[in-house]
């Protein structure tokens, strides 16, 4: 009798950390939720701006599925042990900014699908770090310079991002349905 195990969606190889799967699921999660409420989204509420931020939902979308690169750069850099320095709020408020300025005429479907890929690039990211890598911990400059740990950089960052983004979408087109 010949048995065959699979993992689920073939994402896991035997030597995948539980941890870095984890991580990666719920990155994965994220984003998918993310993605399907976007879909639903009219021109006009994809256009709206979220509130005591400024920029357009879709500006935002867009934002999230950039940044996921960055933010794995950086958990990469703590996983190998470095400080990450030179990274300040100020510095992130600019880039965002920019980042706005940029991309305001991006459609609902450029958004999505680089959505799509980079969440998916930055969970096979994930699922290659090891626990040892995961516990690393050097100075976050964004945070005070305090010696953080590689899984919380993603967590705070990388897994967080399109849940917080959520939320706010969620919220803002609560109190102004159009």
């Amino acid at each position: 009798m010949t048995m065959v195990l699979s993992n689920t969606a073939d994402t896991q190889s035997p030597s995948t950390s539980r941890r870095a799967q984890a991580l990666a699921d719920r990155l994965e999660q994220g984003a998918r939720s993310l993605e399907a409420f976007a879909g639903t989204l009219t021109a006009d509420q994809w256009q709206m701006p979220v509130p005591h931020d400024g920029r357009a939902i879709g500006v935002v979308v867009h934002h999230v599925a950039t940044m996921y690169p960055l933010e794995i750069q950086l958990a990469q850099l703590l996983a190998a042990g470095s400080a990450i320095e030179g990274v300040t709020w100020d510095a992130v408020h600019d880039i965002n900014a920019k980042h706005a300025q940029e991309h305001g005429a991006t459609t609902k479907e450029e958004a999505l699908d680089l959505l799509r890929r980079n969440s998916a690039a930055a969970a096979a990211a994930i699922r290659a770090l090891s626990d040892e890598e995961l516990e690393r911990a050097a100075p976050i400059s964004l945070n005070a310079d305090a010696p953080l740990t590689c899984q919380f950089m993603l967590e705070d960052h990388a897994v967080r991002h399109s849940y917080h983004h959520l939320a706010k979408i969620r919220a803002a087109l609560a109190a102004n349905p159009r």
